[in-house]
């Protein structure tokens, strides 16, 4: 259902069913990992932006998601507002 790499390639499924009936596949809750001992620092300047940070430290723009995890984001945008902000960047494999 999700691309290979997306973060919720791994979470488990489950099927609601519906009062009349019909059966709604749906993703379970996505935790937040602990945060891995493996990150390096980066300091936010301006025109920053999560995928690109994302292709420059883990080759893929599409893992951004592994930055947001890593700082606790809710809100991934609020992440690259501020300019001098220090940002984890996870380091491996997820």
């Amino acid at each position: 259902m999700f691309a290979r790499g997306s973060r919720y390639q791994s979470v488990a499924e489950d099927v609601y069913v519906d009062p009349q009936g019909r059966e709604i596949p749906y993703k379970l809750l996505r935790l937040l990992p602990p945060p891995g001992p493996a990150v390096q620092a980066h300091a936010v300047v301006e025109a920053d932006r999560l995928d690109l940070l994302a292709h420059r430290y883990l080759g893929n723009a599409e893992l951004y998601w592994r930055i947001c995890d890593a700082n606790g984001a809710l809100r991934p945008e609020e992440l690259v507002l501020e300019v001098g902000r220090r940002l984890a960047i996870p380091v491996g494999a997820p």
